[in-house]
């Protein structure tokens, strides 16, 4: 059984100016999505106000910052069916030597905000009719080399934390003696240039099917389609 689509869901685009991220929008609400753009620049989250999103300036790496967000959002009547996590970027090189822990506390920083996100919304999503949680992660965690191993083992920390959420999910559906409706996956790019159009499509169609494909890897290549 299929999600039914994602317009009408209302989704949090966590680290939304990035490429990736006004791809994201721009896919979200053209399909008639309720787009809530984060990030920590307002200057930077204007374009995406422009597009119809729903714009919040904040550190996604502070904890209270986002518990202050879900309340802001909770209280304004909005609960979230959709998360796509964003909030990155690539250090590296230099071999192991190179790995240096500034690189590596950078890093960590996407992992930090995908935890605080994903707890503070874990129960919109899985009370949702069709939750949603994707991260965009790399095909370095399956052949991670010395250049970019912080990187890689981010990203594995990652992948981990959404498969955790995945079972999250299939739990509380089973505690609550319902079908499961919610679902968490990863998309795996080896580079995100070019894919951008090809990641909020791909986010965009997770409402289009159903929660089968909680816990799956997805793999997002120039080559397709």
């Amino acid at each position: 059984m299929t999600a039914g689509g994602v317009a009408g869901r209302t989704v949090l685009v966590a680290g939304a100016t990035s490429p990736v991220g006004h791809a994201a929008v721009r896919a979200l609400t053209a399909a008639g999505a309720r787009v809530i753009a984060a990030g920590r620049s307002a200057e930077r989250l204007g374009p995406l106000a422009a597009l119809g999103a729903r714009t919040e300036v904040v550190d996604l790496a502070d904890e209270a910052a986002v518990e202050s967000l879900a309340r802001r959002l909770h209280t304004d009547g909005i609960s979230v069916d959709g998360v796509l996590h964003l909030v990155g970027g690539w250090r590296g090189g230099g071999g192991l030597a190179g790995q240096t822990e500034a690189d590596h506390r950078f890093l960590e920083t996407s992992f930090t905000a995908l935890r605080l996100v994903s707890r503070a919304f874990f129960d919109d999503l899985a009370r949702s009719p069709a939750g949603r949680l994707a991260i965009v992660s790399s095909t370095a965690v399956d052949r991670p080399l010395v250049g970019g191993a912080s990187y890689a083992a981010v990203k594995a920390a990652s992948e981990a934390w959404v498969r955790a959420v995945a079972h999250g999910f299939e739990k509380h559906a089973r505690d609550a003696g319902s079908a499961p409706r919610a679902a968490a996956v990863v998309f795996r790019v080896t580079t995100l240039a070019g894919l951008e159009e090809a990641v909020a499509d791909a986010f965009t169609g997770l409402w289009d099917v159903g929660a089968e494909v909680d816990g799956s890897i997805v793999e997002i290549r120039a080559d397709q389609g």
